[in-house]
C-alpha cells in the first residue's frame, strides 16, 4: 500500500477523535436533537473501522501472533494501565472493580465502570478483538481472514435480534471493527471493479448517513452503521481524485491530531470529572479552552515521551526474536 493512501487514513483518525471530543465536550444544538451522542458515536465508528483495517493489514503481511500481540499490547496497555491505576485510586473505587479494568473486560455484565472510566469501554472492545483475531489466525492461519466477514454479519444480525442498535458490549459492537477488516480484505484481494464502485460514492452523503445511523432515532440504519462507516472510509481510500476533501485528509493538522489521538481519548475522559469541567453551564464552557489546552498538552507528552518508549520497546523485542 502506498504511503499516500495511509495519509488518508491518518486524516480519518484525526477526524474520529475530533468528533468524539466535539460530542463529549461541546453543546451541539438543543438536547432534544441528541446530536452529541450521534457525533461521538460516528467518531467511534470511524475509529473502529480504521482499527480493523490496520490490524488486518498487519496480519495479512505477517501471521506471527507473538509479535502482533507484543506490539499491540505495548501500544495500548502502558497508558491505559497508568490511567486506570491513577483514576481508580483517586476515586477510591471498590476493590472488585480493579481486575475488570486492568484485564479489559469491564464492558461485560455486570459492568463496573467508575465515573472516570466509562469511556474505556472502547479499549475493552479493542483488546478483546486483538485476542480474538490472534486466536483465529493462530488456529486457521490465512484461512482465518475469510471468517471475519461471516463473523461481522453474524454480530450485526445478533444486534438486530436483541434490539441493540448502539451498545458498548463487545458482542454488540465488534461488527464496527470487523467491517474495517472487510475493507482491508477488499483493498488487498478484490478486483478494481469493487474498489472503483466504492470510490464513486460521495463521502459527504455517506457521512450524513453515518450520523443518522449513529443517532438514537436512526432506526434500521443503526444496524448498517458499520458498513456505512466502511464505505465512507473506502470512498476516500480508493479514490484517485485529488479533491479538496482528500487533500484536507492528508494535511499536517489532521496528521498531528491522529498521532496523539489515543492519548487524547484516554486522557480527556478522566479530565471530564475534574475541576476543569466542573461548575454551572457558563463556568463549565468558559473553562473549555483551558480543558483543551491541558488535554492536548498531556496527550502530546504522553505520545512522544511515555508511549514512544513502550512502542519502541515492542519494536525492539519483536525484532530480536525475528
Amino acid at each position: 500500500m502506498a504511503d499516500a493512501r495511509y495519509k488518508v487514513l491518518d486524516g480519518w483518525r484525526g477526524i474520529s477523535i475530533l468528533l468524539v471530543l466535539l460530542g463529549h465536550l461541546f453543546p451541539l444544538g438543543p438536547k432534544a436533537w441528541q446530536l452529541n451522542g450521534a457525533i461521538a458515536a460516528s467518531g467511534m465508528a470511524i475509529f473502529f473501522i480504521l482499527s480493523g483495517f490496520l490490524i488486518t493489514n498487519i496480519l495479512l503481511r505477517d501471521q506471527n501472533i507473538v509479535h502482533f500481540l507484543t506490539r499491540r499490547f505495548l501500544r495500548i496497555v502502558p497508558l491505559a494501565w497508568l490511567f486506570i491505576a491513577i483514576t481508580l485510586v483517586a476515586s477510591s473505587a471498590a476493590s472488585n472493580t480493579y481486575l475488570p479494568h486492568f484485564l479489559f473486560y469491564v464492558n461485560w455484565p455486570p459492568m463496573a465502570f467508575t465515573q472516570h472510566t466509562g469511556h474505556l469501554w472502547s479499549l475493552c472492545v479493542e483488546m478483546q478483538f486483538y485476542l480474538l483475531i490472534a486466536v483465529l489466525v493462530a488456529v486457521f492461519k490465512k484461512h482465518a481472514f475469510m471468517l471475519l466477514p461471516i463473523l461481522c454479519i453474524a454480530i450485526t444480525v445478533n444486534r438486530y435480534i436483541n434490539d441493540a442498535p448502539l451498545a458498548i458490549n463487545t458482542y454488540y459492537r465488534l461488527d464496527e471493527i470487523l467491517a474495517g477488516c472487510i475493507l482491508a480484505l477488499i483493498y488487498h484481494k478484490s478486483g478494481d471493479t469493487v474498489k472503483s464502485a466504492i470510490a464513486k460514492l460521495n463521502p459527504v452523503f455517506l457521512f450524513s448517513l453515518l450520523l443518522l445511523s449513529a443517532h438514537n432515532d436512526g432506526g434500521l440504519f443503526a444496524y448498517a452503521r458499520p458498513y456505512i462507516a466502511m464505505l465512507l472510509i473506502g470512498s476516500t481510500l480508493f479514490s484517485q481524485d485529488v479533491s479538496w476533501f482528500n487533500h484536507w485528509l492528508k494535511g499536517r493538522f489532521l496528521f498531528y491530531i491522529a498521532s496523539i489521538s489515543f492519548a487524547l481519548y484516554v486522557i480527556h475522559g478522566g479530565l471530564i470529572e475534574t475541576w476543569l469541567a466542573e461548575g454551572d453551564k457558563l463556568e463549565k464552557y468558559l473553562k473549555r479552552p483551558l480543558f483543551l489546552a491541558v488535554t492536548f498538552a498531556l496527550a502530546h507528552l504522553s505520545t512522544f515521551y511515555f508511549e514512544k518508549y513502550w512502542i519502541d520497546l515492542g519494536k525492539r523485542l519483536t525484532k530480536k526474536s525475528s
